[in-house]
């Protein structure tokens, strides 16, 4: 993890991977982000954080040298705010699916006069080793980033106009929700083929913006084609898996199998 903030490393474009934690435990989101992941992403969303293992998730990240994002509930923009206030770099909203939630999204993350975030961003602060609450608020709009989820057909249609929307920094596309949508409700297949097309114009939607184009991976081995595809950022790696698989391959070799 280089000196560069997640916003200007994204912004310059790079190719950038987050770790995914669902583990409310701010150890696991430490070593996530010592193995060498960009950053690592909380997920209060599906996973099992809450606001009170956000708060040192943040902290564990940070202790790591690393950025956090923080993906918050369906419509709690102020959570968002609060994530925020807790140090997260970025903050991911899923289930955007209009102008109006864009907008109120973008109100909660940003500072007048761009938004309508309320000021108490004592945690961040301290973690951004700002030299007080002055320099923070003359760079936290640039420097953390409100990603607009893109999951349905309605969002879809209106990629464009919801990633023009001023005060949000990028489009993030949840692959298995949708596919339900694009599927019409016959699957969830975060693989499938016939979507990858709207899918990648949702990357060519962010970037047309001049705004960043970021996506979970459900699968790790979809980053470099997610990559290829346009996205800036590609989500992968969740902890609960990567605890399951690595138990699972000690077990075997301790008991010998192949």
């Amino acid at each position: 993890m280089g000196s560069a903030s997640l916003a200007e490393r994204l912004k310059a474009g790079d190719k950038l991977v987050s770790a995914w934690s669902v583990l409310p435990e701010p150890l696991i989101a430490e070593t996530l982000a010592r193995v060498g992941f960009d950053a690592v992403t909380l997920d209060m969303q599906h996973g099992f954080h809450s606001s009170e293992s956000v708060l040192r998730g943040i902290g564990g990240v940070a202790l790591a040298g690393g950025p956090a994002i923080v993906r918050v509930p369906v419509g709690r923009f102020d959570m968002a705010s609060r994530a925020l206030d807790m140090g997260a770099a970025a903050v991911i909203a899923p289930m955007v699916n209009s102008l109006d939630e864009a907008r109120a999204f973008a109100a909660a993350t940003k500072f007048p006069p761009l938004g309508e975030r309320s000021w108490g961003p004592g945690r961040a602060v301290e973690l951004s080793g700002g030299a007080g609450g002055g320099a923070y608020l003359r760079q936290a709009n640039e420097d953390t980033l409100s990603l607009a989820m893109i999951e349905t057909r309605a969002a879809l249609r209106l990629a464009e106009e919801i990633a023009a929307v001023d005060g949000i920094d990028g489009l993030f596309v949840g692959p298995s929700d949708f596919s339900i949508a694009w599927s019409e409700g016959i699957t969830v297949d975060h693989a499938l083929e016939e979507m990858m097309e709207a899918i990648a114009s949702i990357a060519a939607a962010a970037r047309k913006a001049g705004k960043v184009a970021a996506i979970f991976a459900a699968d790790a081995a979809f980053g470099p084609r997610y990559h290829a595809m346009g996205f800036d950022l590609v989500c992968a790696g969740v902890d609960a898996a990567c605890l399951s698989f690595g138990a699972a391959a000690a077990l075997h070799k301790a008991r010998g199998q192949a």
